[in-house]
């Protein structure tokens, strides 16, 4: 199916350009009338694509000892062959063409950073419907966080993981295609759940953890955040120094974070410094995680910040943002014993969730 899927994008591409040559043709004396149309259609054609472009990058990074994967999601110029992103036993794929010319001019670019025990694909719906939107977005696989490597212990490691994003960053403005078609002036940091905490992270927020110690021993006890942590071992009372460390990356012009994690560890000094303007984004209501609670009934983060706007979403709950699941999902990870993480609260309906969240981060980022 998906080699019938690819040629028939590339028959449609040949036809319309087909086409387009022809009308063209038509009339010599209105040659100079006709180009114009000629530009206009078929640079219209080429906004109109169905699905964005994407590629793979490969990124070295001083703090790691070995390279960090990073993706690459863009508006396509052209259509080259369907790849399906991110499908798996549980979890529906995104459609992209890859390797695609990317739309010509410059495109505002989000850094992506994906939860604890998550990865860059599993969320591609969203990187897909930015790019869809006008936007790049650049995401990362978070060694020591990352699906099939998910360490407790390294999770508290905030600093390597904002740092994994600004080596991404670094590596992409240094591609000699990519980088021209980059608005350095409307970068965006972006993240979900533990990945929410890399997004401030790098717009300078820093985390305490005496507070986050107090938290866990306290309200978060029974947390889903605390509780994972526990079962690796982590001393609260000893987190480690990349747990405060300041990452800061001056090029952030603003931040998104949806669910985000340790905001009852913020340091309160650090706050002052995150003078971009920030998304703050809860899943469910009924069933928002106390562990991401960042309204006035949590940690009121959105009461702490300079520039901060709010959005709820709703019904759902924290992993209604992850992808899309297949019918035999829910059955594949009761097998292995798993999180049920296809199993949203009654009424919920993820694809509309999904579509509000992209719609809420558009509206905020202007695209």
């Amino acid at each position: 199916m998906g080699d019938l899927l690819r040629v028939s994008g590339r028959s449609k591409a040949f036809i319309h350009l087909t086409r387009c040559y022809l009308n063209a043709k038509d009339s010599i004396m209105k040659s100079i009338i006709l180009s114009s149309i000629f530009a206009l259609t078929c640079t219209a054609a080429w906004a109109e694509m169905p699905y964005a472009g994407y590629d793979r990058l490969t990124v070295s990074a001083a703090h790691r000892t070995s390279a960090v994967a990073a993706s690459i999601w863009y508006p396509a110029k052209t259509a080259t062959y369907r790849g399906l992103v991110g499908d798996n036993a549980v979890f529906k794929g995104t459609s992209a063409y890859v390797g695609a010319a990317v739309q010509d001019g410059k495109h505002p670019l989000v850094l992506l950073s994906h939860g604890s025990g998550g990865n860059m694909d599993t969320i591609s719906w969203l990187s897909s419907g930015l790019a869809l939107k006008g936007a790049m977005v650049l995401a990362v696989n978070h060694q020591g966080s990352t699906s099939g490597d998910s360490s407790p212990r390294r999770s508290t490691r905030l600093d390597e993981r904002a740092q994994d994003l600004t080596a991404a960053l670094d590596e992409l403005l240094s591609d000699p295609y990519l980088a021209e078609h980059v608005d350095k002036n409307r970068i965006t940091s972006l993240g979900f759940s533990l990945g929410g905490a890399t997004a401030l992270n790098l717009a300078g927020l820093r985390f305490d953890g005496d507070r986050y110690n107090e938290y866990c021993q306290g309200i978060g006890k029974s947390q889903a955040d605390c509780v994972f942590l526990s079962k690796g071992g982590v001393d609260f009372s000893r987190m480690p120094a990349g747990f405060s460390k300041g990452v800061e990356d001056p090029r952030v012009s603003a931040v998104v974070a949806i669910d985000p994690g340790f905001t009852y560890a913020v340091d309160e000094q650090s706050l002052i410094k995150v003078q971009q303007p920030v998304l703050l984004i809860n899943i469910g209501q009924e069933h928002l995680w106390k562990a991401a609670d960042v309204g006035s009934d949590g940690s009121n983060l959105v009461g702490k910040l300079e520039d901060a706007t709010y959005a709820v979403v709703k019904p759902g709950y924290h992993f209604t943002f992850l992808a899309e699941c297949k019918p035999e999902g829910p059955a594949v990870l009761a097998a292995e014993k798993d999180d049920p993480v296809c199993d949203d609260p009654e009424g919920t309906d993820r694809a509309q969730i999904h579509t509000d969240i992209l719609a809420e981060i558009a509206r905020f980022l202007k695209l």
